[in-house]
């Protein structure tokens, strides 16, 4: 048995890491701070520094180092063909990573003709982010800015008056660790679009792990198809000058602190359009920020995961015409957490990535996840009636919170009448956890169903207000199968807490087989009533109790190991309310810290059949005073007796939970 360890080690990404070969050691030209460096680039290694005045086009099989600025002047076209690698040479000293960049010049020209399976990646040396400049791009259409304006770096010329300019051709380009400082008010981005025009295509990009903006337009009317940005800690989109493009089908993923927006816009308002534009944030922060009378038209967008939903930095600005969202004028209030527009697999091409989402807040029709994807939840994820929530086998849904506070309201329900399909394997399992690791602090897996309860018809939850209970004995709410779930256990108070399972009158037809509750500081498992039937089930240290049920719980549990090795726990199983004898067959339950095993309330029962306990205090525990009928609790045929040790042999081998981790 792989023993559970208490620290979830949640690795959301790593920057990308590739492998450097065929750089150059040859002498490096000394770069002049601006676009030209006045020497001539030597064509014969692969060694990029100096100015470009002719046609060129590099060699896909060679790694080329960027050693300094280098700057395509107006006339030349750097061509780049697919798979081709170009590594920036600086550390993090901001004197030298602000001379290290790619610049095209006004009149000039790039061609990057990476492909799906095989992109143009540009990152750095050390693959820290900052630690270079990017891909400057400067061309010739309009900006507020005015004709031959001079960029906040590189003293590069842009803009003119011809917005159809053509500086070239970007497709499938990897840009990774850019955004170099120069002060508070300058910085290199991971691609800077200074006037470009709308005859230059810019399609399937990623900026990943800058310093600063993933990309900003400085005016112009370039437009970008199939953009992915990750952990660029300033903006992921940026704009100013009067910027008139359109970007479509975006992924913004945030995964670390101190970043400032998903995107930002400043100055006059060209209406630029974003279509399909879906932001994820696992820690907070703003996502959409518009300064001055800065304006865009939005739609289909989704936001999960921030603080803030839409800011607004000038003070009492109250006509937000100009900021279009999904089709209305923007409201503050709103979260815009609608289902994400566009997913994070349609940028599978971006090798050597991780891919983290964040699970919408409410799914309304049949909603599938991806098992090669990790899932955020920072809130209350509710599957509605009529929806069904698929997770595939291997998918991990790992809960974000920092505080108790948080705690009890991060959880996944699945209410009357929708339905959940776990899909994990053997070899594969399904994970839900939390990033602290810590016992309590999530709330965990809750099931509503339409089974019958003593509480009634439509009862109230004592978490969530969730309504559960019907009349149907058999109602179906889906599919457990190779379920790990841990840390959860959240409290409300003394009487109301959430479990790491919790099933709410859930009927005989839905199937639950091969889970695992792990270090919760309530119940693993609790049933309200119903009638459904667990087999196969591992508990560790959850602090309450291992097993509960109340209302009337008239299923079972099939091969139970209970394992039990820390002090403040209750009991392995706990009994209470009305006696609908729910039937165990094969418990075993070890403590290595005494306790209670059985505990049965009330006139509570049960039949147990291949029952063995080791290392308890006490075996059974009657807590109703003067209780001496025990022939509502049977344990291997006989009524129960509490004298009786029940140390049989094992009845579960815990080498067939294996698949725990």
């Amino acid at each position: 048995m792989k023993k559970t360890n208490p620290k979830i080690l949640f690795g959301l990404l790593a920057s990308i890491v590739l492998t450097i070969s065929g750089c150059s050691k040859d002498p490096v030209l000394e770069p002049i701070p601006g676009g030209n460096n006045g020497g001539t680039p030597n064509l014969d290694n692969v060694e990029l520094n100096g100015s470009l005045d002719e046609d060129r086009t590099l060699d896909a099989s060679e790694t080329y180092s960027l050693t300094g600025v280098y700057s395509v002047e107006a006339g030349a076209t750097l061509t780049i063909p697919a798979g081709t690698e170009i590594v920036a040479d600086a550390d993090l000293d901001n004197s030298e990573s602000t001379n290290v960049y790619i610049v095209v010049q006004k009149g000039g020209k790039i061609d990057i003709q990476g492909t799906e399976s095989n992109p143009v990646i540009m990152r750095s040396a050390n693959g820290q982010s900052g630690s270079w400049g990017g891909l400057i791009i400067a061309g010739n259409a309009n900006t507020t800015a005015g004709a031959n304006a001079t960029a906040e770096v590189g003293g590069i010329l842009y803009g003119g008056s011809d917005d159809n300019d053509n500086s070239g051709s970007i497709s499938y380009l990897v840009l990774s660790d850019a955004g170099a400082q120069i002060n508070a008010e300058s910085q290199f981005n991971g691609l800077s679009l200074y006037a470009v025009g709308a005859g230059t295509s810019i399609q399937n990009v990623a900026m990943i792990n800058g310093a600063d903006d993933g990309v900003e337009f400085f005016g112009g009317a370039a437009s970008i198809t199939n953009a992915y940005f990750e952990n660029n800690e300033d903006d992921a989109v940026d704009w100013t000058e009067g910027w008139s493009g359109t970007i479509t089908n975006t992924y913004v993923l945030h995964t670390i602190s101190n970043f400032s927006t998903a995107l930002e816009a400043d100055g006059q308002n060209n209406n630029p359009k974003l279509i399909n534009f879906t932001a994820v944030s696992t820690t907070g922060g703003t996502a959409l920020q518009f300064k001055k009378q800065s304006g865009a038209t939005i739609t289909g967008l989704s936001l999960s995961g921030y603080d803030t939903a839409v800011d607004i930095t000038e003070d009492g600005r109250t006509d937000l015409s100009g900021i279009q969202l999904n089709g209305a004028d923007a409201d503050l209030s709103k979260a815009y957490t609608e289902v994400p527009s566009v997913e994070s697999s349609t940028f599978a091409w971006i090798s050597n990535r991780g891919q983290v989402a964040v699970l919408p807040e409410t799914i309304n029709s049949d909603y599938s996840l991806d098992g090669n994807t990790e899932y955020v939840i920072s809130g209350v994820v509710s599957v509605e009636s009529g929806a069904t929530l698929t997770i595939p086998a291997g998918t991990k849904i790992t809960a974000r919170s920092d505080s108790e506070t948080e705690s009890t309201s991060i959880y996944i329900v699945v209410q009357k009448g929708g339905k959940i399909d776990i899909q994990g394997t053997e070899s594969n399992p399904v994970v839900m956890s939390s990033t602290s690791g810590q016992p309590g602090s999530w709330g965990g897996l809750v099931i509503a169903g339409n089974a019958v309860s003593t509480a009634g018809v439509n009862a109230t939850a004592e978490v969530g207000g969730i309504l559960y209970g019907g009349d149907d004995p058999q109602d179906n709410s889906g599919s457990i199968k190779y379920l790990i779930l841990k840390d959860a256990g959240a409290q409300i108070n003394a009487e109301s807490q959430y479990n790491g399972l919790s099933l709410y009158a859930v009927g005989a037809g839905t199937t639950i087989e091969n889970i695992a509750m792990l270090n919760g500081a309530d119940d693993g498992v609790e049933f309200f009533g119903g009638s459904v039937t667990v087999t196969n089930a591992y508990f560790e240290n959850n602090e309450d109790d291992q097993i509960d049920w109340t209302e009337g719980w008239s299923g079972g549990v099939t091969n139970a190991y209970i394992y039990l090795t820390i002090d403040n726990f209750s009991t392995a199983m706990e009994g209470d309310g009305q006696n609908m004898m729910p039937e165990f067959t094969n418990l075993t339950a070890i403590s290595e810290t005494g306790g209670i095993a059985l505990q049965f309330k009330k006139q509570s029962g049960a039949v147990i059949t291949g029952l063995s306990l080791s290392g308890f205090d006490t075996n059974i525990d009657i807590t109703e005073t003067g209780r001496v009928d025990l022939s509502g609790i049977q344990i291997d045929g006989v009524d129960a007796n509490i004298t009786t040790a029940y140390d049989a042999e094992a009845s579960v081998d815990v080498s067939m939970f294996n698949w725990v981790e």
